[in-house]
């Protein structure tokens, strides 16, 4: 199947033609016309997938064939919620690059900047919107963002938007919206928070399941070494310095560990850049130019930092801590081994651990090789 298949204008052609995209990807082949025919839809898919074109394709599209009346109003068309700033950013990057040719306004708005900023986007009337859930809240209660005429509505991985904060936040937001929309809902797991949202957003969703870029065919081979604590530190060193690995994604479970063992490497002449919540939006954008480009070989990462973190060519992933949740442990490996490319993921599990290993086991319905020092 080629693009030109599925109905799409030749605007949009030529802009993903430009991308050199040959053939869409099986989520986009099923997401595309169900969203141009209407429906409500819920997605379970990766980051990789193909996930933010399937969505943003036929939302240009629709935008685009609607009536100029519809669209010179100045009003917000189309909202899309994504948990981070660095997700936000390039999302809004891939609508850009395929409504290039259209005659459509697109705004990002996210935390760690002025809302001053943010006003000044919102004052330039974007048709389509991809905001944080807090930041856009925020500029709601200043009065300066309107969202009574949304038709098309996203929620982009749910599953990233649990804590407390946020989830209250996102449901603020969608209780500014029109009740006459058409919504999209997209995870990569499905916990029952998300489950209670699908249920009160999505009207006859169509239910749409990428199963080719799922974790259960990626080609990922898993590892674990039982190692405590203080030992971590070194056999990531070890592991590091003992092998060519091009580019390393390594998770910690907080702002300050991130920190420490990012200078430990640097100090072991290891090149690294930490990235989590406490560091500024220029910071973390230019650590993110830095390991994309391949100028630092190690990216540490929080999980709330590394949401939307969308690189390709991710040689290894280390869990240096188990997370608690166990469907946070498929969202990091699944940075590895994308695009019909094999990956490495290695986790680091202490006695206290034990427990969180056992539970991403069962989810997954199958036990990691454990590998001896």
């Amino acid at each position: 199947m080629t693009f030109q298949d599925l109905n799409i204008n030749q605007a949009i052609i030529k802009a993903i033609e430009d991308k050199k995209y040959s053939k869409p990807t099986e989520v986009q082949t099923k997401v595309i016309p169900a969203v141009l025919n209407g429906k409500d839809l819920l997605g379970c898919a990766h980051t990789g997938s193909g996930k933010t074109a399937a969505f943003a394709i036929p939302m240009l599209q629709l935008l685009s064939e609607a009536s100029s009346s519809w669209t010179d109003q100045g009003k917000i068309r189309a909202l899309v919620l994504a948990p981070t700033r660095e997700l936000a950013i390039q999302i809004g990057e891939s609508f850009s690059s395929y409504g290039k040719y259209l005659d459509l306004k697109i705004g990002v708005i996210y935390g760690g900047i002025t809302p001053k900023q943010h006003i000044k986007v919102l004052k330039r009337e974007p048709h389509i919107l991809i905001a944080t859930p807090g930041r856009l809240l925020d500029l709601i209660e200043k009065g300066v963002a309107d969202l009574s005429a949304v038709a098309l509505f996203v929620l982009d991985e749910a599953d990233q938007m649990l804590d407390q904060k946020m989830i209250q936040d996102v449901k603020a937001a969608i209780s500014k919206l029109p009740s006459e929309r058409q919504n999209m809902l997209f995870s990569a797991t499905m916990p029952n928070e998300v489950m209670k949202i699908v249920n009160r957003l999505l009207k006859n969703p169509v239910k749409i399941v990428d199963r080719n870029e799922s974790l259960e065919s990626a080609d990922i081979k898993q590892l674990v070494y039982c190692v405590e604590e203080p030992d971590k530190a070194s056999l990531l060193l070890e592991l590091l310095k003992g092998k060519a690995y091009e580019s390393v994604l390594v998770f910690t479970r907080t702002k300050k560990r991130a920190d420490k063992v990012s200078k430990a490497l640097n100090v072991a002449n290891i090149r690294s850049k930490a990235i989590h919540g406490d560091k500024n939006q220029s910071e973390r954008l230019m650590a993110l130019e830095l390991f994309k480009n391949k100028e630092i070989k190690v990216l540490v990462a929080t999980d709330v930092a590394a949401r939307g973190i969308d690189i390709k060519d991710i040689s290894l992933v280390v869990n240096l801590d188990i997370p608690n949740v166990p469907e946070t442990f498929i969202h990091r490996i699944g940075r590895t081994g994308r695009a019909g490319k094999s990956g490495l993921a290695i986790s680091f599990c202490s006695t206290e651990e034990k427990e969180s290993l056992m539970n991403i086991e069962k989810l997954q319905g199958k036990s990691i090789e454990i590998v001896a020092r």
